[in-house]
């Protein structure tokens, strides 16, 4: 194992103020060193696989030393337990997002999916249907018929479900209309139905995308590679 305390003294040393100003217009909160993405990336591809490291730096409760966690974890140590231990300290978006991309890659994915989506917690929910969404881009055994009932829990949920849950819901929908062309047109036309999703993005740039568009550019995006 990498030594823990090394690996946070590297990424405090890249960790800027203005980069911390960006993470807290995200929703990320203090401890954090605000390290970018970018150095993020290379020091996980460097550590990686260390599990042990990764439990450490989960422990330190800083924010850039959790994601680091979540690039070095290794998915064949991982247990559901851990998982959901990890998954009660999601404190914003940012963290969700890295979340459900290694939840992706351990055998827990559809489990996971199915029980955080029915959370009552907006963190928890949120990372449920980014994990549905993950699905939806999986090649996996799933079958038309999960996604279309997920289409129909989200679109009876939306209107009421937590902020940022919305934003995810309206993720996983666009996922699903990019897996078939039958669950393009039910997913489709649950867009429409639902109609404009209002997500409060706070002090940033972000928008929530417009489904039914956002679906039709994946599959001209597809027809175009194919012709």
């Amino acid at each position: 194992m990498s030594d823990p305390s090394s690996v946070l003294a590297e990424l405090e040393a890249l960790g800027t103020a203005q980069n911390r100003k960006v993470y807290t217009r995200h929703g990320v909160n203090e401890p954090m060193f605000g390290v970018s993405f970018a150095h993020l990336r290379k020091m996980g591809k460097k550590l990686r696989p260390d599990h042990d490291l990764a439990r450490a730096l989960w422990a330190s409760g800083n924010h850039d030393a959790r994601v680091l966690a979540l690039a070095v974890a290794d998915p064949a140590q991982t247990g559901r337990s851990e998982i959901e231990a990890w998954a009660g300290d999601l404190a914003n978006y940012v963290l969700i997002d890295e979340m459900a991309a290694f939840v992706a890659r351990t055998p827990f994915l559809d489990g996971c999916a199915v029980d955080w989506t029915a959370d009552d917690g907006e963190w928890l929910a949120a990372a449920g249907w980014t994990l549905v969404a993950q699905q939806a881009l999986g090649g996996n055994g799933l079958g038309d018929e999960y996604f279309e009932r997920r289409l129909e829990s989200i679109e009876s949920g939306i209107a009421t479900a937590a902020n940022r849950v919305r934003h995810c819901m309206n993720g996983a929908l666009i996922a699903i209309g990019g897996r078939s062309e039958s669950l393009r047109e039910s997913a489709t036309a649950a867009a429409r139905r639902i109609g404009t999703v209002a997500v409060d993005h706070g002090e940033t740039s972000c928008k929530t995308p417009e489904a039914v568009a956002y679906i039709d550019r994946i599959w001209a995006r597809r027809d175009k590679r194919s012709a």
